[in-house]
């Protein structure tokens, strides 16, 4: 097999996942290279995501560039973290290949959760974690912040935020777990849908590349983020949904644990089990249950 082209993002965490899977590929005889592709996401780095995506009219604001450049034939798999990807992909492509997922858990950066108080500043761009964190710690104030995982942990030094919270798998993947006062369990704090996990997306039916990859799908972890991007995508959510959603997948069968914000105001959380086999089902079952508590659909998936 010829040698393979990688698109991704430039940024330092972005690179380093890219990295990773071509040096997989390297190791089973496929050589592969790395091209950027700058984004809508990262076109902006001061937007807040949930607004950025409406304003421009785009789907993905993290990955429609990559898909289109893959569309075209300009590059031949696309590395994505996996909470990245709208539930919805294009016909013309698909999710080739999920490898074993890191730590999903949530990293808190500058203070640990139980000494945080109200009008402390945490710094975040994800409504998910502002709701569970406006739940667990009343009166905090929540900041937007953006940027890539050294910028964050640079705004929190120089003293703009009293707190951060990261996703450990990324600092894991850079070397910076160690910045990290406290990883949040998933009990404490849902993670997002895919959290930890990267979605490797290639053309539909490239039997070339979906042969390369597929010594690196890891079945469990496929089996959690299907259950969490079918509860997402019943929902009709994006990344504009304050959604949590975290899936364990073993013999016994599949866990499903869901936070979501009210429509009402609160936070929803609930958990569910089924068989392995009914992965896409418990998603779609644990919507409806946060649906008949409160929780409003908002609108088409993204």
């Amino acid at each position: 097999m010829g040698s393979l082209t990688i698109g991704t993002r430039g940024s330092p965490l972005a690179l380093c996942q890219a990295r990773w899977v071509a040096a997989q590929l390297a190791a089973r005889g496929t050589p592969a290279s790395i091209r950027v592709i700058k984004t809508t996401g990262d076109q902006d780095a001061n937007a807040p995501l949930a607004a950025l995506g409406a304003q421009r009219g785009v789907k993905g604001v993290f990955t429609k560039e990559i898909e289109d450049a893959l569309i075209a034939g300009e590059i031949d798999l696309a590395v994505h973290s996996l909470k990245d990807l709208p539930t919805e992909i294009d016909e013309r492509l698909a999710l080739g290949c999920v490898p074993a997922r890191a730590d999903p858990r949530d990293a808190m950066l500058g203070r640990r959760l139980a000494e945080l108080r109200p009008g402390d500043r945490v710094g975040t761009g994800s409504l998910r974690r502002a709701e569970q964190l406006r739940a667990l710690v009343p009166g905090v104030e929540i900041a937007g912040v953006r940027g890539n995982v050294d910028t964050r942990i640079r705004k929190l030094r120089s003293g703009e935020y009293d707190a951060i919270v990261l996703a450990a798998a990324g600092l894991e993947r850079l070397g910076l777990l160690d910045e990290a006062d406290e990883l949040l369990a998933p009990t404490q704090m849902v993670p997002a849908i895919g959290q930890g996990a990267l979605g490797i997306e290639i053309r539909a039916g490239d039997l070339r590349v979906s042969e390369a990859l597929a010594a690196l799908h890891d079945l469990p972890t496929a089996c959690e983020v299907a259950a969490e991007r079918s509860l997402l995508r019943a929902l009709g959510g994006g990344c504009d949904v304050p959604l949590g959603g975290h899936a364990t997948c073993d013999d016994s069968g599949i866990t499903l644990r869901a936070a979501a914000a009210l429509d009402r105001g609160g936070l929803a959380k609930l958990q569910e089990t089924a068989p392995a086999g009914g992965a896409v089902s418990l998603g779609i079952a644990v919507a409806e249950k946060l649906r008949e508590l409160g929780v409003e659909p908002s609108g088409p998936a993204a």
